[in-house]
């Protein structure tokens, strides 16, 4: 007899139960992957949440940055409405080169606060890896030239006079260059060079001249190194005693609060104040720190700002120079 192991309905019910095996497997399937996707959206989610949580709270908590320190003396970005046309009382900003960190936020609160300033121009390293004269930062200051301030020479290696020597020669260390740190001796007319040297390359980068006037590094001159210049044609500017403004000082022990109180205190008419497009060594920044209040607080007390060609003693010589 010939024996069939399944009859018709008993394949059909093992079709259809296998069927059903399958279709609960891949509904399972199915399932566990939705299941997972949702728990991966809300675990991705949470942690967009939590970043965004966290990054507000380092922004409220995390140290002031160059762009956002300031002080409590006076609002952020306030703007002095009071009219300088007629002033009588008038004091001189000029800043001298430096890393060049924070010349930009130099460069937007005097166009804030419409103030003219002199620039006394060395090729200093920058932070940019660079040099503060080189091409990078020639579009800086062809705005600055555009904007109406005034320029003058810093020697183009920031050459510091140490001594004077037989022969109108001078013992000198620059700060940049290729001799930075070295001493040597150079003469009256390599000194009247390195003058030069700056003007020739602003005229270059701005098409426009600077004054006839000069910063001696670190304000370190004699009356020969002055006679040297005069001889080639540059009348040197200094600082008042109250216009140091102390952004080289080390910001443990003057910190920028400090530094403003001072400065709003002190400055007198006819001062010419002194400071810098960034200092390597102060780890608070002073500008726009202390720039902007400072302008703010000395236009309130009646003051206004002018550049060095515009200083009575300047005005003389240069117009006698013309």
């Amino acid at each position: 007899m010939l024996r069939v192991s399944n009859p018709p309905h008993t394949l059909e019910a093992t079709f259809l139960q296998s069927g059903g095996v399958l279709v609960r497997n891949r509904l399972r399937a199915c399932v566990v992957s939705l299941f997972s996707l949702i728990v991966a959206t809300l675990f991705l989610t949470c942690e967009a949440v939590q970043a965004a949580d966290l990054k507000t709270r380092a922004a409220s908590d995390a140290p002031l940055t160059e762009s956002t320190k300031s002080t409590d003396a006076l609002p952020s970005h306030q703007v002095s409405k009071i009219p300088q046309a007629n002033c009588k009382q008038a004091v001189y900003l000029t800043f001298d080169t430096g890393h060049m960190g924070i010349a930009p936020l130099v460069a937007e609160v005097l166009a804030r606060q419409q103030v003219r300033a002199t620039f006394f121009m060395a090729n200093e390293a920058t932070r940019t890896g660079g040099a503060s004269l080189d091409d990078v930062w020639a579009p800086w200051w062809r705005e600055r030239a555009q904007e109406g301030h005034a320029f003058g020479s810093h020697t183009f290696d920031h050459v510091y006079w140490q001594a004077d020597l037989a022969q109108q020669k001078f013992k000198v260390k620059p700060s940049a260059g290729s001799k930075k740190g070295q001493s040597y001796v150079i003469s009256a007319a390599q000194y009247c060079q390195s003058l030069d040297q700056v003007a020739e390359r602003f005229t270059y980068m701005t098409g426009a001249q600077i004054s006839p006037i000069f910063r001696a590094a670190g304000g370190k001159t004699s009356p020969a190194l002055l006679e040297a210049a005069k001889q080639c044609g540059y009348a040197h500017v200094g600082w008042s005693p109250h216009g140091f403004l102390g952004d080289e000082l080390p910001s443990d022990r003057f910190p920028n609060k400090k530094l403003l109180d001072q400065a709003l205190k002190n400055i007198k008419s006819g001062d010419i104040l002194l400071a810098h497009l960034g200092i390597w060594s102060r780890q608070d920044p002073w500008a726009p720190a202390v720039l902007e209040p400072l302008i703010v607080g000395l236009k309130e007390r009646g003051f206004c700002f002018k550049t060095i060609d515009q200083h009575p003693t300047y005005q003389k010589i240069l117009s006698f120079k013309s």
